[in-house]
């Protein structure tokens, strides 16, 4: 069923509890009652307020964004379906579990997805099984080099407002295989219940303070971009978004890309490997509440880092199929490791 943005009566409270805890969220043992104190509120009253919002879909998750070179694999990847076909093909994708994101998009390559595995060889399996599941080529969009990944925004204007932070995440520490499993738990997120990183480390077999300490540690380093609530953005109005291409020489195009990342608008900014077919190698995207908006930020973003003279394409989203966590560190599971045409028979859903 499709998701729908939250009604005005209850968006108040949604921006109030969601929109500061995108980041720093407090890491001690009962975060919930800092939370609680910061509006006002029980505790209580604020794990039933984010029950409520994470089973209608505004909050995807309270977890962590992972620096792209922290580990596991990741690959956007695009296909040209036939329009009789998008849903039957989207619902494909969708049912594969190491798929978090898929969206149509307007081009021919119309369906654009994120797999994400434990390691490229058990993404390149999946990819396989997807493309004989579904009888269609998939182009292969690996990422060369990240400028900016963080949708962690201010939920309250238009378009994302002044430039989020940035480092360079190529010089972030990946995760160690020791560490693997609180990686996955991040992924999964955070109980809400009053002492969550408590069961986390019971899980783990180790102390709460362990735990807190982890994620502080990947924190400073840059492995981790950010601990806090994961929020969907059309659920809050955001149901404009555009993912901008450019073909830019080799050349130029880190320099070009790290001007994108410093601009007001731009909510991702990376670099990624051409594919036959299709020459881009610089993105990035602007997430917005109409598209007059998003169009107005890119014109902007062209004209301020000097991307007019590049062949381009302003890609927006038509619908949205599929959004979860990403599965970097998780495990598949069994019966998905091994691809068959059975998983053929699925039922269409959005997500």
């Amino acid at each position: 069923m499709q998701s729908t943005p939250l009604c005005p009566s209850s968006l108040p409270d949604a921006l109030a509890l969601l929109n500061p805890w995108q980041r720093n969220f407090p890491l001690v043992r009962e975060p919930y009652a800092v939370l609680a104190r910061q509006l006002g509120r029980s505790s209580a009253e604020v794990l039933a307020l984010l029950k409520a919002l994470s089973s209608g879909g505004a909050l995807s998750r309270i977890g962590g964004v992972f620096s792209a070179h922290a580990g596991g694999a990741a690959l956007l990847s695009a296909m040209a379906v036939p329009p009789e076909r998008l849903h039957e093909v989207a619902a494909i994708v969708s049912a594969h579990p190491g798929v978090n994101h898929n969206y149509e998009r307007e081009d021919r390559f119309n369906l654009w997805f994120v797999m994400t595995a434990y390691d490229a060889e058990s993404l390149e399996q999946a990819m396989l099984g997807l493309e004989r599941d579904t009888r269609l080529a998939a182009l292969r969009l690996p990422m060369v080099r990240p400028y900016r990944i963080d949708l962690g925004f201010d939920l309250r204007a238009c378009v994302a407002g002044a430039p989020m932070s940035q480092n360079d995440q190529h010089l972030a520490p990946v995760v160690a295989d020791t560490d693997r499993a609180l990686a996955a738990l991040l992924e999964e997120g955070l109980p809400l219940v009053e002492r969550p990183f408590d069961e986390w480390a019971l899980a783990l077999g180790c102390e709460a303070d362990h735990v807190l300490g982890k994620l502080q540690a990947w924190l400073d380093a840059g492995t981790l971009r950010r601990f806090g609530t994961i929020v969907r953005h059309h659920e809050f109005g955001f149901a404009a978004n555009a993912m901008t291409v450019f073909n830019v020489p080799a050349d130029l195009v880190d320099a070009r890309g790290a001007r994108v990342a410093r601009e007001a608008g731009v909510t991702l900014s990376y670099r990624r490997q051409p594919a036959p077919g299709w020459p881009y190698n610089l993105y990035f995207m602007v997430h917005g509440t109409d598209r007059a908006a998003v169009q107005a930020a890119i014109a902007r973003v062209i004209d301020n880092c000097e991307l007019g003279g590049f062949a381009h394409q302003v890609l927006f989203s038509r619908q949205r199929f599929k959004q979860t966590g990403a599965r970097r560190f998780r495990t598949l599971p069994a019966d998905w490791c091994q691809a068959g045409p059975a998983r053929t028979e699925v039922s269409y859903a959005v997500a």
